[in-house]
């Protein structure tokens, strides 16, 4: 075959695999983790099982791309955001797009705060499986924030990074309690975070010319994290 055609076969394999993972989503969201069959994904993708078993070795292997899927859209959302906006180079303003992208995506939101009903399992699965790479990225984030002058300087990045994600966990997982505040809305919400981390973990003054040093670094180590979860989306058995 040549390497046009392969080419060819390769896109359409993949836009196969996408219509099959739209399809597990629907249906992860609708049934949850526990009752969701590689039957129930054939029929409704309107494909054999053996069809599935092209792309993915086994159910969790296939629901586990699900969610690696979203967190992949969720990077890229983030990466066209700071292209237009050097402003969310910052942390405090990238986490009120993050947050945002996060409440907006309900797999991504289950993923985030572990929701045994939807996710079961597949949760810690991918924390277990991706988590280290995913926090490297960001700790490589932190770093260029923190030699530019971005972070306050008493903490180190271990710390801020621990500090940080207790932060972000704690306004994702508040609503799952019936104190939640669910009268506000995404964007107010996603302004009080932005709020908390800009005290807790940014000088009080954020040099521009800084930003502008950083900018198009911060965009490269995002777009990488993202390549580098998009090369895992389609494993194969053949």
């Amino acid at each position: 075959m040549s390497p046009e055609g392969r080419a060819r076969t390769e896109e359409a394999r993949q836009r196969r695999a996408d219509q099959l993972l739209d399809v597990a989503s629907e249906l992860l969201l609708r049934h949850g983790y526990r009752r969701v069959t590689v039957d129930d994904i054939a029929d409704r993708g309107g494909v054999g099982k053996g069809t599935i078993y092209l792309h993915w070795k086994s159910r969790d292997e296939l629901l586990l791309a699900v969610l690696q899927r979203e967190v992949v859209h969720s990077i890229d959302q983030l990466v066209s955001v700071l292209h237009e906006d050097m402003t969310t180079t910052v942390l405090h303003r990238m986490t009120e797009v993050h947050f945002l992208g996060v409440m907006r995506r309900p797999l991504l939101r289950a993923l985030y705060t572990t929701d045994p009903e939807v996710l079961g399992r597949l949760a810690t699965e991918l924390h277990t499986s991706q988590g280290i790479h995913h926090h490297r990225a960001f700790d490589d984030y932190l770093s260029l924030l923190a030699s530019h002058g971005l972070l306050r300087d008493d903490l180190s990045i271990d710390e801020i990074s621990y500090g940080y994600h207790a932060v972000l966990h704690g306004y994702l997982n508040e609503d799952a309690y019936d104190r939640g505040a669910h009268d506000l809305s995404h964007e107010h919400k996603a302004r009080l975070l932005a709020t908390t981390v800009r005290r807790a973990f940014e000088p009080l003054q954020l040099a521009p010319q800084a930003v502008r040093d950083i900018h198009q670094r911060a965009v490269s180590l995002f777009a990488e994290a993202a390549d580098q979860g998009r090369a895992l989306l389609y494993p194969t058995t053949s």
